[in-house]
């Protein structure tokens, strides 16, 4: 972010309300002097002494010379902000650098800065900078850092200007402001396989061919790091620009992440609440999937599927894997409950689709929610459940219950359902899972995931 230069006083037909706002800046020493000089010159007409009434006008003045000097001048300062990194996961930091520049004829006197931060992200941060040379410079920093996810506004920045004397201080801002963007924190993976490669991961990888032939090619347009044998001459000549033939194009395997947000299916909050867990899981998933070569796509519990690119909202295929997790991160970091009940709109979504793989993450089910996940499993390939008992979340250990039933409902209808304990390392129950489906799957021709 950079900030225009300001002025530091009002100028033309604000110069009126500028004194006005002035007089209003002086500090409690600008108005003590001011005070004291009053009463000294009322004292001095009572008495009839002529010294005390000099003392009281040179007490009362100072204050008024101060606010019209602060008032007249016209230097001016511009301002930048960089915010490293701009997407951080919860509980990391992140750095603020502020550069401030006097671009006036002018050296500054002594200036105070402010930058607006929000209470989850710590404490304001002040810095106060004794004098700036005519087109000097000077930078300052501070850290942030946040254990709720969320986009924070970081600005606008506020400068104060100060006299010599401490008699009043003025503050002016700038307009522009940052967002920081605090994704929730991901979790590590093992790489796990059930019997065979995945279709589209490793060799595994399915190919749908392009028509042979010269007069049937499909050209595209040339990428960097095409290989220049593909060159389709013809098409060059044709278009006016690099062309290449596309013979054949990879089909990457497809994994959705669902995530239950319902707010009935939900208790507790925090950063160690079940749902915090899921929103963790999920981007731990879908992070997870996107290196291992799979396009996928967040889907809620509303029938919402980021990032929205591609067919069906998958993301991974027509653009980088890292845009593709950077645009579900962004989303996960502000998903909230939602108001419905029920699942049958993810569950429509996913009937009507064939992912190879599909990963849930899911609060407390009833029976009939229970029963829109079993069928939601369609034409997946493999299905996995992470189930969640937040009551059991919220009293801090494992109750038998009903999330129990809703596992083994869920493995009746060919999920690889989990069931999580509060507390529980996502990594574990990751490996888990791998061996309840090679279990399940011994004498199934289905592949694995990764």
């Amino acid at each position: 972010m950079a900030g225009t230069a300001v002025p530091d006083g009002p100028r033309g037909d604000d110069d009126r309300g500028g004194l006005r706002a002035a007089l209003s800046g002086l500090t409690t020493r600008g108005r003590s002097f001011l005070a004291a000089g009053v009463a000294a010159a009322v004292c001095a007409y009572v008495l009839g002494q002529a010294d005390l009434l000099r003392v009281g006008l040179l007490l009362a003045v100072l204050p008024l010379i101060c606010v019209l000097v602060l008032h007249r001048t016209r230097y001016r300062v511009a301002t930048s902000r960089l915010l490293t990194p701009q997407r951080v996961e919860t509980g990391t930091e992140a750095r603020v650098r502020l550069r401030m520049e006097n671009v006036s004829k002018l050296p500054t006197g002594l200036l105070m800065l402010q930058d607006h931060v929000p209470y989850m992200l710590g404490s304001r941060p002040r810095f106060v900078l004794d004098r700036v040379e005519a087109g000097g410079r000077r930078e300052v920093s501070y850290r942030v850092r946040s254990d709720l996810r969320g986009r924070f506004p970081l600005g606008p920045l506020q400068l104060r200007l100060s006299d010599p004397f401490g008699m009043c201080e003025l503050t002016r801002s700038f307009s522009a402001y940052d967002t920081l963007t605090v994704v929730p924190r991901t979790e590590a993976l093992p790489p796990v396989e059930l019997f065979g490669e995945a279709a589209g991961y490793g060799e595994g990888r399915q190919r749908t061919l392009a028509l042979a032939g010269d007069d049937d090619v499909i050209p595209r347009a040339y990428r960097h790091g095409d290989d220049l044998r593909r060159v389709h001459w013809r098409s060059t000549a044709r278009y006016g620009e690099l062309m290449v033939r596309r013979e054949e194009q990879p089909q990457r395997a497809r994994c959705t992440v669902l995530l239950d947000t319902r707010g009935v299916a939900y208790r507790g909050a925090g950063p160690d609440s079940a749902f915090e867990w899921a929103v963790s899981g999920a981007a731990s998933a879908l992070v997870h999937m996107l290196e291992h070569g799979y396009t996928v796509r967040l889907l809620t519990d509303t029938g919402s599927a980021f990032p929205g690119e591609g067919a069906e909202g998958f993301g991974g295929a027509v653009q980088d894997p890292a845009d593709s997790a950077g645009l579900m991160m962004d989303a996960l970091a502000v998903v909230d409950h939602s108001e419905g009940a029920g699942l049958s709109r993810a569950s429509d979504v996913l009937r009507a689709g064939g992912d190879e793989l599909l990963v849930a993450f899911l609060g407390d089910l009833d029976e009939e929610q229970a029963s829109f996940v079993a069928r939601a499993r369609g034409r997946s390939g493999a299905a996995v459940a992470f189930v969640l008992d937040s009551g059991a979340w919220l009293n801090g250990r494992p109750a038998p219950g009903a999330a129990g039933d809703r596992v083994r409902q869920l493995r009746e209808a060919g999920w690889t359902a989990i069931a999580v304990p509060p507390g529980a390392r996502l990594a574990d129950l990751w490996q888990q899972a791998a061996g309840v489906r090679a279990e399940a799957a011994a004498d199934t021709p289905y592949g694995g995931w990764a």
